[in-house]
């Protein structure tokens, strides 16, 4: 049986359960909440479109009731306290870790063989405090933020030369936010480098939109984004549970690749069934080099503020 249970049913935790009950390829999908109502009122919504778009994925929702997720193979983490207009990924670290710890224990308790892949901000220090409190090995805690990152990319560089995003490959590295790396020589559409396409004045304003993206949508909706980073967590879910082997930016703890230990931040991994199956390590130009290092000294702040709560 193929269970995936998505921890937080707001509205990036319902979309992503939406996307995978959709796809079709599992027999379960558990929305929990600790609202009452919230989880139980969203499954049985998405449950109720199965007719219509034709799926067989059963959706169910329990409001803190971790027993009903016993056996998950994958468990999706959105948990938290949304971002607001004018806060920061770093302003959520002491609400948002408390609560990740607490999710992260009782998935363990039920499902102690799944793979978890954090989506609660700040993504970095979330995927720490969820790895710290899991004991897991690093290959089965994991965040969600270059698979989105680079999505938004594309679309801009799609919205650019007027192409379908699918043609476009894109990576990105480092920490979530203001910090991540861009990496437009890792970047092509249908083969022929970005580069070739987008002037270098151009290209620098989409990076730097892609950078702000999250906050962008914050401006405009006065909450967090939801639509893209529910489908990103649920393309890992599918990569992991269908062992498709896809090579996706995501945030993981470092372990001397780049001249970076014991640090979490996106590199582009090999996704399957055993989770992070190998970690690509790509070459980096002094430029890049630099930008990774800078980005791996926001993270370890921002790391050493959990640290400094002790919740373990």
């Amino acid at each position: 049986m193929k269970k995936v249970t998505v921890v937080g049913a707001g509205s990036v935790g319902a979309t992503c359960a939406d996307v995978l009950a959709q796809k079709n390829f599992l027999d379960e999908v558990v929305l929990i909440d600790i609202k009452e109502g919230l989880a139980e009122g969203k499954a049985l919504d998405i449950w109720e479109s199965a007719a219509v778009n034709y799926f067989d994925t059963r959706v169910k929702g329990y409001t803190s009731d971790y027993s009903k997720t016993e056996g998950s193979d994958v468990v999706v983490i959105t948990s938290g306290l949304p971002r607001k207009p004018g806060m920061t990924r770093d302003d959520l670290i002491s609400t948002n870790a408390k609560i990740v710890k607490s999710v992260t224990d009782n998935v363990m308790a039920a499902s102690p063989d799944a793979i978890i892949i954090i989506v609660s901000n700040p993504l970095d220090v979330m995927t720490y405090a969820a790895h710290m409190a899991s004991g897991k090995s690093a290959n089965k805690v994991f965040g969600m933020a270059g698979v989105l990152d680079t999505a938004r990319y594309r679309a801009f560089i799609a919205d650019e030369l007027n192409v379908s995003p699918m043609d476009i490959q894109a990576l990105l590295m480092g920490g979530h936010g203001d910090t991540m790396v861009p990496l437009p020589r890792y970047t092509t559409v249908s083969g022929i480098p970005v580069t070739d396409l987008i002037s270098k004045e151009k290209l620098n304003a989409i990076v730097e939109r892609t950078k702000k993206g999250g906050g962008e949508i914050v401006n405009l909706l006065g909450t967090s984004a939801w639509y893209a980073p529910g489908a990103s967590a649920a393309q890992m879910v599918e990569s992991i549970v269908q062992n498709q082997n896809h090579i996706f930016p995501c945030c993981i703890r470092l372990d001397g690749q780049w001249g970076l230990k014991d640090v979490y931040m996106g590199a582009p991994v090999k996704l399957g069934r055993n989770g992070v199956e190998k970690v690509i390590e790509i070459n980096l130009n002094n430029e890049e080099m630099a930008l990774l290092e800078a980005s791996a000294g926001h993270v370890r702040e921002v790391m050493a503020v959990y640290d400094n709560m002790k919740l373990n």
